[in-house]
């Protein structure tokens, strides 16, 4: 059994069509975010003054606002290729059709024997046409490598729990057996190490892992096994962060193992306040735009506030009051910042359910259900219908065929995880879906580009659709074989 089990012809077809999707959306759509000019910055500063920092005011100086994993990865790019973004666009087309066959391989592992094939050949396509993720690679920004090094993590926890042998007792094992189990569990964590060094957001991944442990092992037998995994994994993450954490303290005078929640450089004052005030009522993608990311750069106008930001004519008048504060020097003061945080505890307190319930839910419908159509040139718009076919036909029809497809997604998604709900592996999918969409809804914006790391899950569940609901777990039942061919370790999945 080969270690994709589908033809060469699928194979290779999936990918040369994934790569001229890629490349399509390279070619006349690359999008350049208010965040790029950063890593690339940050990028070049360590390439030509061996400083990870910034310019501010004229001297360079070292930062941890960002993580350095994918300041890394452009410097690696410029040294092999030159300073140009396509060329890191190119390597980012190719690393996420890698991508492409770890979502394979994940729902292989997680199909059941008779559908194997059928099931590794339908994620393979889905993932290589999948716009939401291909058009990433146009983008100069994470999540291309976040999502590669996120599915090559859960890839990795899936052998490790769909492997009958977990359940042994550890006194059962001899020593080779044990090491093996640590070196599993070790080898995990620290590929969620190298992941967070992209993204700080990824040791949820091994929050996922250690709540499914927690569900299958509440048992006071299985609790050793429990630490064992835990305490391994752990150690493996702080074994990657370690050196960037030393670095900061020794550079910056803290230890600091992720990046700082608002981006912030040191001594820089966040508006918690106002953030806390736009968690009232901030639900929409475009929000973020016209309200929080303007703070010190731009006017905040009153009419471009929803109706929702207010609950009287009083309130809207108090708020007004407020950003006209603003408005007259574009800085949010301490004293400012204070009297928005009074009024987000006023509205919590006068609706808690709305702040603590609907809001994150409606925030969690629009990161899943957008369009996705924020790095194209389309408004996303799509009421009222009449009116936006009328106005520009191409526009709505893109927007209504990428709102469309996150339905069929998701819709797949869950008839696959129905199917196979009995497996160990599908409950870790399903519970990184769900921890990283309730983290997500309490950040001080709404951005759909944050789940973009889970669509590989997305996918390979979606996939299980074609699965059987009876006769076994078939491949998910057998035990991963690590076999050897000289000095390289190839994993078959048999």
């Amino acid at each position: 059994m080969t270690i994709l089990p589908i033809s060469r012809k699928h194979l290779a077809a999936a990918m040369l069509a994934g790569l001229a999707l890629r490349m399509f959306f390279v070619l006349h759509f690359p999008f350049y975010a208010g965040d790029t000019k950063f890593y690339e910055e940050l990028a070049g500063n360590w390439l030509d003054h061996d400083v990870y920092g910034l310019f501010l005011q004229g001297q360079l100086n070292p930062v941890d606002m960002r993580m350095p994993g994918y300041p890394a990865f452009l410097a690696a790019v410029y040294t092999l290729l030159g300073p140009a973004r396509m060329a890191v666009m190119t390597v980012q087309a190719v690393v996420d059709l890698m991508t492409c066959l770890l979502t394979a391989l994940l729902a292989a592992r997680l199909a059941s024997s008779s559908k194997r094939t059928l099931v590794t050949t339908a994620a393979l396509w889905t993932a290589a046409l999948c716009p939401f993720t291909a058009n990433y690679s146009a983008a100069v920004l994470t999540e291309v490598l976040a999502t590669f090094l996120t599915t090559l993590s859960l890839l990795v926890f899936v052998c490790i729990l769909t492997n009958p042998s977990l359940n042994l007792p550890l006194r059962s094992l001899d020593r080779r057996a044990l090491l093996s189990r640590v070196g599993w569990w070790l080898l995990g964590g620290s590929l969620v190490g190298v992941g967070t060094l992209v993204r700080p957001e990824t040791p949820l991944l091994l929050a996922a892992v250690g709540l499914t442990l927690s569900v299958r092992w509440w048992r006071r037998a299985d609790w050793s096994k429990l630490a064992l995994g835990v305490s391994w994994m752990a150690v493996g993450l702080l074994l990657l962060l370690t050196p960037w954490a030393a670095r900061n303290a020794v550079t910056l005078g803290r230890i600091e193992f992720l990046a700082p929640r608002y981006a912030e450089t040191n001594g820089d004052f966040v508006p918690r306040g106002f953030y806390a005030w736009t968690r009232t009522w901030m639900v929409r993608f475009r929000d973020a735009y016209l309200v929080p990311w303007k703070l010190k750069k731009e006017p905040i106008p009153m009419e471009t506030l929803p109706g929702s930001a207010f609950d009287s004519e009083a309130e809207r008048a108090r708020v007004a009051a407020l950003l006209s504060r603003y408005n007259g020097g574009l800085q949010m003061p301490p004293i400012l910042d204070h009297e928005f945080a009074i009024l987000a505890r006023e509205r919590t307190a006068r609706r808690p359910l709305r702040t603590y319930a609907f809001i994150p839910i409606s925030r969690a419908w629009m990161t899943w259900f957008t369009p996705r159509v924020e790095l194209l040139p389309y408004s996303g718009h799509l009421w009222p219908p009449e009116k936006n076919w009328q106005s520009n036909r191409t526009d709505f029809v893109v927007t209504l065929g990428f709102g469309f497809l996150g339905f069929v997604f998701a819709g797949l998604a869950l008839a696959g995880a129905w199917r196979c709900r009995t497996q160990p592996g599908v409950a870790l999918l399903m519970t990184i879906l769900v921890i990283r969409t309730a983290f997500l809804t309490q950040l001080q914006t709404v951005e759909p580009r944050y789940v973009i790391v889970c669509f590989p899950a997305v996918l390979a569940l979606g996939a299980l659709a074609w699965a059987r609901t009876r006769s076994g777990i078939g491949l998910a039942t057998r035990p991963v074989h690590l076999q050897h061919s000289g000095d390289e370790g190839v994993l078959r999945l048999r």
